[in-house]
């Protein structure tokens, strides 16, 4: 374009009127840094230069150095090395502090077994979070038996967080192959007290727990003998089996000679002498509680009737990746109605068995599940003394307690419990009202009966009533908004739920929440839509009903987030769910496998 060109064009462009346009190019930075990177490896208007102990000279420019890291800017700003161009960095070996110069200039990093150590030390005192997230992702990917010991005790040595969950984790999961390596018999004697005192250790047989111990002092037996009270402490001997606690356990030479270790074999044998004796041997130490093989996430343990095979069954189902299955089934035709966890272990259903008679009659039907037996049986627990169906049933303090029902064609309104120490049911007060398909709820060491139905005179009930043990009282409470029969109760953070129910002739949606300092029953979010069969559950404090839709074959789950105040909706298929009357959450069982 010449002189004349210029002379055509106009003084003053004019536009149409628009907004300004922002413009960026996101190649930019990685451009300026690379020239940066360039200028640097050829030693051109660099002002610093870091000198590692054997001698080796790397150079940077202050501004670069200060922007990247918070290490450099306190030196460059607050210390003597500001007005120094030249700066001993005694702590790292020159090829770390390279690879550290390199990615503040490329943002690039090579992490490998050989420097991953060395990185991650640098990258706590250099101050640069990602070299040292990505040696920890690098670290996670590595773990194996052989060294997640190790990895555990760099994370801990490093404040990794993240790095030291995830390696505990690990560790408790794979104890079993942890204990086979050279790693496991060099820990210290604290080291080896915290791993094999953890309640989620993944271990199906205390056995094991026991044989590792043993190998661990026999390693370095004279000096570690001493420490085996102080480990058996921690070995739950009452959970290992009668036999071997018989034959190997009590004639172990190194225990034989030890007071303290024979104490702990007689609390063990006790304890097998107690569980033959009783139905539900409550834990009175640690050391009788069985471990949750690492795996604490709750799964809903669900009682289910199915008119297509005729039959009946236990199903899971588990939150985490919404699959439901068949799990066990039962051995005689029964309905059960109520499903209560005792001290995490104890599976009770509560309902009836319906047998083939002349007279079509059913009968009380009270079983007990262990969840850490080897063997999926039920056990027949002490019938109730009154004869009652369509009851409510609750768990306080490790007792369950039977409210109200029917006998025949007669309401009650009469109250009685189990207490498991005796090992046999007792009467307490009375409600003020009869209440069959009544819901219960547990609150402030207090048990609510909630609604229900009065077959006297045909109505659904919205009178509450509270229950004190301490004083063996009832005083009525706060009537509910709404009246209904067959309520699921539900209790998250101290305040109590009663979700759906029956009203008429059908079944309803709304949901109402009660609190104690309040005491009054207020409206939440209706659930999506009614179910045929629900019942409520609570995990990780969400609102689980569980129930079926017209379709069997289809478990739907309907969950409610108080902090939301909204549901949402889950539905699994498996073969042949049925109708879903009776659920509890447990920890993963052993008596039957869950994956």
């Amino acid at each position: 374009m010449d002189e004349n060109d210029l002379q055509h064009l106009p003084s003053v462009l004019k536009f149409k009127r628009c907004e300004p346009k922002k413009f960026k190019n996101s190649s930019h930075p990685a451009e300026v840094f690379g020239v940066l990177q360039s200028l640097r490896i050829d030693e051109m208007f660099c002002d610093v230069k870091l000198e590692t102990d054997d001698g080796t000279v790397i150079f940077g420019h202050k501004v670069v150095l200060v922007s990247a890291s918070p290490y450099f800017r306190a030196m460059f700003t607050s210390f003597e090395e500001r007005n120094k161009d030249c700066i001993i960095i005694k702590e790292l070996n020159s090829t770390i502090l390279q690879l550290l110069i390199n990615y503040i200039y490329t943002g690039e990093i090579i992490v490998n077994e050989e420097n991953v150590k060395d990185l991650l030390a640098a990258a706590g005192l250099i101050q640069l979070d990602y070299i040292k997230a990505s040696c920890e992702e690098f670290l996670q990917i590595q773990l194996n038996p052989s060294n997640c010991l190790g990895i555990r005790a760099l994370a801990d040595l490093h404040y990794c967080t993240e790095l030291m969950s995830t390696s505990n984790a690990y560790i408790k999961k794979k104890f079993l192959e942890l204990v086979k390596c050279d790693e496991f018999l060099s820990l210290s004697l604290e080291e080896v007290i915290q791993l094999i005192s953890s309640s989620d250790l993944a271990v199906q047989l205390e056995e094991d727990v026991f044989e590792s111990v043993l190998n661990w002092v026999r390693h370095e037996l004279s000096c570690r003998k001493q420490f085996l009270p102080d480990l058996m402490e921690h070995v739950r001997l009452p959970l290992t089996s009668k036999q071997y606690l018989l034959k190997n356990v009590s004639e172990e030479p190194l225990l034989k000679n030890n007071h303290k270790c024979k104490d702990y074999i007689l609390e063990a044998i006790q304890f097998h002498l107690l569980k033959s004796q009783k139905i539900i041997p409550i834990p009175k130490t640690i050391r009788c509680k069985p471990r949750q093989s690492g795996d604490l996430q709750k799964i809903i343990l669900m009682f289910s009737v199915s008119p297509l095979m005729d039959n009946n069954f236990i199903s899971l189902y588990d939150p985490t990746n919404n699959v439901s299955r068949i799990a066990l089934d039962m051995e005689e035709k029964c309905h059960i109605n109520h499903l209560v966890l005792i001290a995490d272990q104890f599976v009770v259903a509560v309902g009836r068995i319906h047998r083939s008679t002349a007279l079509c009659k059913s009968y009380p039907c009270i079983q007990m599940l262990d969840l850490f037996s080897q063997k999926s049986s039920w056990v027949q627990m002490p019938n109730m003394l009154v004869d009652r169906s369509r009851l409510g049933v609750g768990l306080l303090n490790n007792n369950i307690y039977a409210v109200g029902g029917e006998n025949g064609s007669i309401c009650l309104n009469s109250v009685e419990v189990f207490n498991v120490n005796l090992e046999k049911w007792q009467m307490v007060s009375s409600m003020a009202n009869k209440r069959c398909n009544v819901g219960v709820g547990i609150l402030n060491n207090l048990l609510y009966a909630v609604g229900g139905f009065d077959t006297s005179t045909k109505e659904h009930l919205n009178s509450v009533e509270c229950y004190d043990p301490s004083l063996d009282t009832w005083k009525l409470v706060a009537p509910m908004l709404h009246r209904r029969s067959n309520p699921g109760i539900a209790v998250i953070d101290g305040v109590m739920y009663a979700v759906g129910g029956k009203q008429g002739t059908g079944y309803c949606i709304s949901v109402e929440a009660y609190r104690p300092s309040v005491g009054v029953w207020t409206k939440v979010t209706n659930m999506a839509f009614e179910n045929y069969s629900s019942e409520v559950v609570v995990i990780d404090g969400l609102l689980y009903v569980v129930g079926n839709t017209e379709c069997i074959n289809t478990l739907t789950i309907q969950i409610y987030n108080p902090k939301t105040n909204a549901w949402k909706i889950m539905q699994t298929c498996i073969n042949d769910t049925g109708f879903i009357f009776a659920a509890v959450p447990v920890c993963r069982p052993s008596c039957f496998k869950t994956d």
